[in-house]
């Protein structure tokens, strides 16, 4: 079998990536003070550049300010200043390699003890049996909101280009907000936006535009979506194939598959039920079908640790292999693969009953390493899960304090500024 992991790959725009293996986003959950990346990340991302990959694509940045993943989540929009955002492009880029920005809005999947908006296509909460009280209840948008969203999505992807990153990925994936849309579980619209697949992908054919038309030709533009949401009833593979059809002709360079949401985290190895454990190789086979007719190039993300693996995977027509956990632990992986060595060792496996916190330790596990390299220190890839979930729990008490006395701060200048420019444009 002939490797091309280590061969350029040419995109639509004109960038050149240096060889197929990326760096796959993983919410760092790592913003340092006003919500900005920080030394923490420049180091991390430091560290993953001088490790070999072709591209990393950071975890995903918010678009909006009352709309986070979680309280350390790093937010671009018109407010935010740029040095930070160049000093992390620059960071990412030490290597060699080119760095994407993950631009992300969570629509509904906001914790409950987050302040903000929780927003949805549909008034639909997040389902976790016992644990839905998790996150908080979704107001159903307006087409106002709508249209606000789409157009933070463009400013953020301009403010990164400003910034020197060399793309955008869009998420529509893991059950966030545009991956809500194209769900026809969450989405129960009855207007442009609910129904038919065309009307329930509008909000991320709309982002997409404009987002194209906010960045120069040169900088690339790339949407993560899931393969399926391993929910029965849910977007599934042949949704997921006419959804790239309808953005072939938009300008994007590069789609992601991976699979899942908070409801059923396939993309963590833990699909909801048993009923889709038998398609735990899904993403990959799913890749393969769609590779053959794809009108654009297709990257694929999910459990991906061993060169053999990751062969077999262009070997099936993907054009990029991604990888997350796996450099979390090994953040030299791609280069030792060049020298003909693989990892010294895994994250220690998660196999609690309680799938959804699980899930939850299982990336605990993660930022932990993510932390550990960030400071220059070796992974430690036998931390107990448990362990891993209180430190995390800890960290996260601690930022969602500093996240509420930011909002608050912001959302007070916000208004004392709109009521300034009100009166004067009464006078």
């Amino acid at each position: 079998m002939t490797s091309e992991l280590f061969s350029p790959l040419s995109l639509r725009s004109g960038q050149v990536l240096d060889n197929r293996i990326a760096k796959a986003a993983m919410e760092e959950n790592m913003a340092g003070a006003g919500q900005l990346p920080d030394e923490v990340l420049f180091g991390l991302y430091r560290r993953w550049a001088a490790g070999g990959t072709g591209l990393l694509i950071t975890g995903n940045v918010m678009v909006h300010a009352e709309a986070l993943t979680g309280p350390a989540g790093v937010v671009l929009d018109e407010a935010a200043p740029l040095e930070p955002f160049a000093e992390w492009a620059s960071a990412a880029k030490s290597g060699g390699g080119a760095v994407w920005m993950q631009i992300n809005h969570p629509g509904r999947q906001i914790g409950s003890d987050m302040p903000g908006v929780v927003w949805g296509p549909s008034a639909v909460a997040v389902d976790l049996g016992r644990h839905s009280g998790r996150f908080g209840r979704p107001v159903a948008m307006s087409p106002e909101q709508i249209g606000a969203t789409v157009t933070r999505y463009a400013v953020t992807a301009r403010r990164a280009e400003q910034a020197g990153f060399d793309g955008v990925e869009i998420h529509a994936a893991h059950g966030y907000l545009l991956s809500q849309f194209l769900s026809p579980l969450v989405n129960r619209r009855t207007d442009e936006w609910g129904g038919s697949l065309e009307n329930r992908a509008r909000m991320l054919l709309d982002v997409v535009r404009a987002v194209r038309a906010a960045v120069s030709p040169s900088f690339a533009v790339a949407v993560k979506l899931n393969s399926a949401d391993f929910q029965r009833g849910g977007f599934d593979a042949d949704d997921a194939r006419q959804v790239i059809e309808m953005l072939a002709p938009l300008g994007v360079d590069l789609v992601e598959l991976s699979g899942g949401s908070y409801e059923s985290p396939a993309m963590s190895g833990r699909p909801a039920d048993a009923r889709t454990q038998a398609r735990e190789a899904y993403f990959l086979d799913l890749a393969r079908d769609l590779a053959g007719t794809s009108p654009l190039p297709l990257m694929l993300t999910g459990g991906i640790t061993r060169r053999e693996t990751a062969e077999r995977v262009l070997d099936g027509g993907v054009a990029i292999v991604g990888m997350g956990t796996a450099l979390a632990v090994t953040p030299d992986l791609p280069d030792r693969w060049r020298r003909g060595r693989e990892a010294d060792a895994r994250l220690r496996p998660v196999t609690w009953s309680d799938k959804s916190l699980a899930a939850a330790a299982s990336m605990a596990q993660v930022r932990h390493q993510m932390r550990r390299i960030a400071r220059g220190s070796r992974p430690t890839p036998h931390t107990h899960p448990a362990m891993a979930l209180l430190a995390e729990h800890r960290a996260q008490r601690r930022a969602l304090r500093r996240y509420r006395t930011w909002l608050l701060m912001t959302t007070e200048r916000a208004e004392r500024e709109t009521s300034v420019t009100t009166s004067k444009g009464g006078w």
